[in-house]
């Protein structure tokens, strides 16, 4: 379903005219239901009293998560919420929701409840072990994802533990971004078809999808199950970090001859080095550039490798990342209403996207953004305390 011309104006991107119903979640639903605000899509966010919040304390003004769309407040355990629920429904093409299994049913919001109202939706559901199987209702979190699908036996030094990779494998790529592109794939469908769909995206399927490349090198004998021993996991000591005299690192990926030539001649190791292609020399190779970048500051190496193809940069902070010059000439990182934070991504030549408006604080927008989408009896949602509108 698309929406009319006066719609799609108000917004840009790709997506301008879709309309998306969040079911305000934490984690990786939130974040996709950001990221189809980014790409253009009219996304209005509905908060619940009492609803779920962070672990960690952040005001909802300072959480990007929430950006480019509005806040309605509503009691969905109400008749009254439940009905305005299903009226945002009716006009929608996505859902997202981001519930434990069962949970959208009992109020009432699954998706048969959904498809009965609006039988072309495409219903987004978002959960870390999926709909079914022995721990669809389970508590979780992203490490415990990314701990049964092999992803996190991989990541760590040899003869160390697992290391966690924040949370950006599991809920953010094996998650939300998953659940996008099936929501996506579902609409598109649903425009030829006039009919809706369940997407049912799981963490742990996603973070398995993920690691294809992995799975099929392991398959042919071409990695081993010991981490930090192969090429791509800091086993290769041309495929690692290093230390630099005034404690920052260097990120160092020359994998291709002719870049690893490069990379040598600039560290002045070209006769020196030994042999990269006899695994048995890693250990001495290894020390040897350890040693080396141990003798100037991380600035000096930068303006060694500036400008060369030998696959060396800075590890930068969060904190630094936006002053990269090669960020800032992009503008990857944007200051929008005072916070520092990632722009939209990707990009697209003919219908470009851009951030709209600030993270909303929960039902912030209830009688504006209720009466946008053309919602009935606003005033008194309000006023009989089923809505609210601070």
């Amino acid at each position: 379903m698309t929406h009319p011309a006066g719609d799609r104006a108000q917004r840009t991107g790709p997506l301008a005219g879709v309309r998306v119903v969040e079911l305000a979640g934490i984690g990786p639903s939130p974040f996709a239901a950001m990221l189809l605000a980014d790409l253009g899509a009219d996304v209005i966010r509905i908060d619940r009293p009492g609803g779920p919040s962070l672990t960690v304390p952040l005001a909802p003004e300072a959480d990007v998560l929430r950006r480019g769309r509005p806040s309605v407040l509503l009691d969905l355990k109400h008749p009254d919420g439940l009905a305005a629920a299903l009226a945002l429904v009716e006009k929608a093409d996505v859902l997202v929701e981001g519930y434990r299994p069962g949970v959208a049913e009992r109020l009432g919001l699954g998706p048969d409840d959904c498809l009965a109202r609006n039988p072309a939706l495409v219903y987004g559901r978002m959960t870390g072990w999926g709909q079914d199987g022995p721990l669809a209702q389970a508590a979780g979190h992203d490490i415990g994802y990314v701990a049964i699908t092999g992803a996190l036996h991989a990541i760590g030094r040899a003869g160390g533990p697992p290391q966690v990779p924040v949370n950006l494998v599991g809920d953010f790529g094996g998650g939300a971004l998953y659940l996008v592109v099936g929501v996506l794939a579902a609409l598109h469908e649903a425009r030829s078809s006039g009919r809706g769909q369940v997407v049912d995206a799981a963490i742990v399927d996603g973070t398995a999808h993920l690691s294809a490349l992995v799975v099929s090198l392991v398959s042919a004998g071409l990695w081993s199950d010991q981490r930090g021993t192969n090429l791509l996991d800091s086993g290769a000591p041309f495929y690692d970090v290093y230390e630099t005299s005034d404690g920052g690192w260097m990120a160092v990926g020359p994998l291709e001859p002719s870049f690893y030539a490069e990379f040598l001649r600039l560290l002045d190791l070209t006769h020196s080095a030994p042999d990269r292609l006899d695994p048995r020399r890693w250990p001495a190779l290894r020390a040897l550039l350890a040693d080396t970048f141990r003798t100037r500051t991380r600035d000096d190496w930068v303006a060694v490798f500036e400008g060369s193809d030998a696959c060396v940069e800075p590890v930068l902070s969060y904190a630094e990342a936006p002053h990269h010059p090669h960020l800032a000439a992009r503008g990857t990182y944007v200051e929008h209403h005072g916070v520092v934070q990632p722009a939209p991504a990707p990009r697209f030549s003919r219908t470009p996207v851009a951030l709209s408006t600030p993270p909303s604080t929960p039902g912030a927008d209830t009688r504006a953004a209720l009466s946008a989408w053309g919602i009935d009896g606003v005033d008194a949602l309000i006023a009989s305390g089923v809505a609210a509108q601070p």
